[in-house]
């Protein structure tokens, strides 16, 4: 149909709607394909679906094919739009799935409940959708699909209007380039109307080349016609009559949307001679490019698509003045050119009504990555990058620590967790240098290396460099050497410098973008993540994992006092359980405790859990110590020759049983000073006996003193120097962290209210308090955790009140499963405001709490809701918000200290600022895990060998391995999958009645099961 005037697309729009109405009538499945959708399964879902209406006859069913509506996590999917409204959403599908969904919803008239996507979530109704509006909603392949939603309506309202007016409401809205440096659209119309020239053109730059993106394949996807009535447009606007989209080929079905969307618009008049029965003569031509990054820099793509290599021009002129063949030239990007007809039908006002200050309107981004919700999604300038990650991408997946986001592509910047709370526009990511650019979000997690996130941009645009220019050509491949050395651990600290000054010559000197932008990760990297660099450089380790030059396997990597685990699975696999047992000891003191209380951060970095399930890394260690135990096997690494150098160490919690085990062994004589009246610290008095039995801790410290060490109990230092005066040649200070915040709010002072470690240890030293029927724990963490279960095995209704989201809790998870198992409830998102009782604790008013911005640790803060009180009756109350170092005592002795009272110590070494005095553990960071402080007391160990043998104190912990040996490999080519072995666990009815350990040992036969799991990526070698 030839429409030949303005009016003639008000008639037609007419007809359509009659056709919709009578469509609405059935019941409507829409199959939402895409290039994602195919490859996720699409095509099977259609064809089961069109199988299904076939045989059982559903003629009221009407099957549609639309566009992905970006919702890529659930691919496939479909929706169903009943002709009583209802709408549905199915998602995750296959064939089976659909014909459950045909026989109980469109047979049945039931919703299909375990299929359904719930739509009422951040991902979906925190987006703000202008120009993915129609994503889904359309047949990309029907123009009357997109008349239908006022499709053309604003290239009809343009041919009534002056081209002054037309640019003068695009500049209005604000509306600036959504390609990459954000500049403004009007602005660079009115260049190019204000240019002289017989032939000007209009291209829409479609060479979506970042890493990530997809945003223009899936808008030319599923709407092509937004693109070719934004051109029409900006053609009018600027007097061009010819426009050209510049596609890659890479994206068939985009070319192919486009190819029909453009012979349908000419058949129907909108594009060619007298549109709509105007004087305005608009075509438009499709060209493929090859793929290449650079020709998504304007001047590049300019050039091939006069049929010229790819290469950038000197600007100014810019394309503006002189483009295409020497013509005065636009060149837009599809998501600008999208919100064209937006920004003309609406209005400059009403588009520009949301937005930040310098940057108006929505921006679609791609959110790819490790992330719980990956997709396209459509979101007002403005909003944070921590809403877009968090709230509407889900998170990160998988219990993992969020690190970065990679923005802007190769061209753009690591934006790191600090911050989250940045508004996204131009000018604040130019702020942290990083840009916008086509929109690519790819979110880091723990096990990204920064270094090598930086390596791999660059090589990438080493790659895709045309190499014109000598900035480009020599100053990349000198950048890329720098980090090759830094990963494989050859780097030097002065070679961050060198990297510096690299990159900003390139930025400065490079002929085109590409190259200007190129060190952009770099720069963002060594910003933002500069002790990651160090990591490489002076400890040569990779905290992430990744650099495979820099460790044996990602496990022991991970692992803070470096087991060699793969030789120790080895061992168990073939019954081997004496030497398993000896190769745990080399670096591990407390192998018992560790099997029970470690956190397990190997388990996190098993490859295994790329096929099924992490290896049960801790289980299996726990099953070798106990066999050890049960079996009178004892074994410590053989000791150096005596030494008569006196060594102090001040605390016997893990750090200083970790410093005096590895100092036993050099041959030192140390002496553990404890102020406690039982050795062991806080595994002593503040974790419970159904986690760590007394037996075992007692065993264990009493191998560490069968090596020599001496342990005073009962020993409080209040003097360094009178160590000092009394012959130690070093101290290292092991003080853990005992004390306690308090909340300060009214009625700490009632009998009945108790801080978590005063509590714990009241147990521990068997001294059962009375704490009445009700109680409330306070916080979050694993001692407020370990407080609520005992409160339960004491007979107490338990209540653990938590100020934040119970996703936010930072004890174990596992252990927070637990406790709810046993029966404690928790109430999250409130907050104690005052102890109210009569001298003694009788009720605890709290106040709901609602999150506000995020924190340094990527959660949110928690902010007071005004009149929300609630009061919680209670007998005993315990609060346990965190624990701080009692270091006044150190401080008169001349160590620095910061206002938590934590200690100031070198970050490598863990040398304080008093002469042969080392801290480490708790005392240094803050409560953090026993492997932990174990690692920072043999750190410790390290750093006091050097100082008292006058060597310069090396910020490399190096051991001298074992003597290595091959176990041979299993004879399987493929592994095959297998979930872990769960460890045994006693009912929770059962446990609470007790304090016995609630989980059990592996038997043999699940020992070796399960590290048969193993997948030695050690390649067969081992330590033994």
């Amino acid at each position: 149909m030839l429409i030949q005037s303005v009016s003639g697309l008000e008639v037609l729009k007419k007809r359509i709607e009659e056709n919709k109405e009578k469509l609405s009538q059935k019941t409507q499945v829409i199959v939402h394909e895409g290039t994602c959708g195919f490859a996720s399964g699409a095509r099977e879902v259609l064809e089961t679906l069109k199988k299904a209406q076939k045989n059982k006859g559903l003629d009221d069913l009407v099957i549609l094919e639309h566009s992905c509506i970006g919702c890529c996590y659930i691919e496939p999917y479909i929706s169903v739009i009943e002709s009583n409204g209802r709408k549905t959403l199915y998602g995750y599908l296959n064939s089976d799935k659909v014909n459950q969904i045909v026989e109980k919803h469109f047979i049945g008239g039931q919703v299909t409940q375990e299929h359904v996507i719930d739509t009422d979530i951040p991902f979906f109704n925190r987006q703000e959708k202008r120009i993915t509006d129609l994503l889904g909603k359309i047949d990309p392949f029907k123009i009357d699909d997109y008349i239908y939603y006022d499709g053309y309506q604003a290239l009809g309202k343009t041919l009534q209007t002056k081209q002054e007016d037309v640019i003068a409401e695009v500049t209005d809205s604000g509306l600036r380039g959504r390609g990459g440096a954000g500049f403004p659209t009007g602005v660079k119309w009115n260049f190019a109307y204000q240019a002289q020239g017989d032939q000007k053109y209009m291209v829409c730059n479609a060479d979506e080349g970042d890493p990530g993106a997809y945003m223009n394949r899936s808008e030319l996807e599923g709407n092509p016609h937004a693109v070719l009535e934004g051109m029409a447009i900006g053609g009018y606007a600027i007097g061009a009559n010819k426009g050209y989209i510049y596609i890659r080929a890479e994206y068939p079905l985009a070319v192919e949307t486009l190819r029909k969307a453009i012979d349908q618009a000419k058949e129907y008049g909108l594009i060619g001679k007298g549109i709509m029965g105007s004087s305005f003569d608009f075509d438009i031509e499709l060209f493929l490019g090859s793929g290449a990054f650079v020709c998504g820099e304007e001047t590049a793509l300019l050039t091939s698509l006069e049929q010229k290599r790819g290469t950038p021009r000197h600007r100014p002129p810019f394309p503006a003045q002189k483009g295409l063949f020497d013509k005065p030239t636009v060149l837009n990007n599809v998501g600008t050119l999208s919100n064209i007809p937006i920004v003309i039908r609406k209005g400059a006002k009403w588009w520009s009504f949301i937005g930040s200050e310098s940057t108006k309107g929505t921006k679609v981004f791609s959110l790819t990555g490790q992330i719980e919700r990956p997709g396209l999604i459509e979101v007002p300038m403005g909003i944070s990058l921590g809403e877009v990650v968090f709230d509407i991408g889900g998170g990160v997946p998988g219990g993992k620590r969020f690190k970065a986001v990679q923005l802007g592509g190769p061209s753009g910047g690591c934006v790191p967790a600090k911050h989250l709370n940045m508004p996204i526009d131009y000018e604040s990511l130019k702020e942290i240098d990083c840009i916008m650019g086509s929109g690519a979000m790819v979110v880091l997690d723990e096990d990204a290396c920064m270094v090598d996130t930086a390596k791999f941009f660059l090589e990438f645009d080493r790659d895709e460099s045309c190499g014109q220019c000598l900035p480009c050509r020599r100053g990349l491949p000198l950048m890329i050497d720098i980090l090759e050395g830094i990963v494989q651990g050859k780097g030097k600290l002065e070679d961050i410098d060198k990297l510096k000054e690299l990159a900003t010559t390139v930025q400065k000197t490079a002929l085109c973008a590409l190259g200007q932008t190129a060190a952009s990760p770099t720069f963002s990297t060594i910003r933002h993540f500069r002790d990651e660099y160090e990591a490489h450089i002076i400890q040569k380790r990779c905290p992430a994992g990744v650099c495979a030059g820099l460790f044996e396997t990602r496990c022991r990597n991970a692992c803070p006092i470096h087991q060699d685990i793969p030789a120790y699975m080895a061992l168990v696999k073939e019954g081997k359980y004496e030497e398993a047992y000896k190769v745990i000891k080399q670096t591990n003191p407390i192998p018992m405790i560790l099997g029970r209380v470690c956190p397990h951060p190997c388990e996190g970095k098993c490859e295994r859990r790329m096929l099924d399930d992490p290896l049960a890394i801790r289980e299996v260690k726990r099953f070798v110590a106990d066999y050890a135990y049960e079996h009178g096997i004892v074994y410590n690494p053989p000791q150096k020759n005596p030494r008569k150098d006196k060594i102090a160490i001040v605390g016997s919690g893990p750090a200083g049983i970790g410093a005096a085990y590895d100092l036993a062994i050099e041959g030192f004589q140390v002496t553990i000073f404890e102020a406690l009246s039982v050795p062991g610290g806080m595994m002593a008095v503040g974790i419970p006996e159904y986690r760590l039995p007394k037996k075992i801790l007692q065993y264990e410290i009493e191998q560490i003193k069968q090596m020599g060490v001496e342990i005073k109990l009962n020993s409080k230092v209040d003097s360094l120097d009178k160590l000092i005066d009394s012959g130690y040649k070093a101290i290292f200070l092991a003080i853990g962290a005992h004390g306690e915040r308090k909340m300060n709010i009214p009625g700490e002072d009632l009998q009945g209210v108790y801080m978590g470690t005063q509590f714990l240890s009241q147990l521990q030293a068997g001294k059962l308090p009375d704490i009445g029927k009700k109680v409330v724990v306070v916080g979050g963490g694993n001692s407020a955790v370990d407080c609520a279960r005992v409160a339960r095995r004491l007979g107490a209704e338990v209540r653990l009140v938590y100020r934040r989201e119970e996703c936010d809790m930072p004890a174990i998870l596992e252990d927070i499963k637990a406790a709810e198992e046993e029966g404690v409830c928790i109430d999250c998102l409130s907050q104690p405001v005052r102890i109210l009782g009569n001298g003694r604790v009788q009720k605890i008013e709290c106040q709901k709490m609602e999150l506000g911005d995020f924190d340094a640790s990527c959660r949110k803060k928690p902010c007071q809701l005004e009149e929300t009180e609630f009061t919680l009756k209670a007998d005993t109350v315990i609060e346990s918000i965190g624990q701080v170092p009692e270091s006044r005592t150190l401080v008169q002795s001349g160590i620095k200290a910061q206002r938590d009272g934590r200690l100031e110590v070198d970050s490598y070494t863990l040398k304080t600022d008093k002469d042969g005095v080392f801290s480490g553990g708790d005392a240094v960071t803050g409560p953090l895990t026993v492997v932990d402080a174990v690692a920072a007391g043999q750190r410790a160990a390290f750093s006091i060998r050097q100082y008292i043998d006058g060597e310069a104190l090396d910020p490399v912990l190096a051991r001298k391995d074992p003597e290595r040996y091959i176990v041979p490999l299993a004879p399987e080519i493929e592994p095959q999958e297998k979930a872990k072995i769960q460890v045994k666990e006693n009912d929770p009815g059962l446990r609470v009645r007790n304090f016995e350990e609630t989980l059990y040992t592996y038997s043999q036969e699940e020992a070796q099961e399960e590290a048969g799991r193993c997948l030695r990526c050690d390649g067969g070698k081992t330590n033994a």
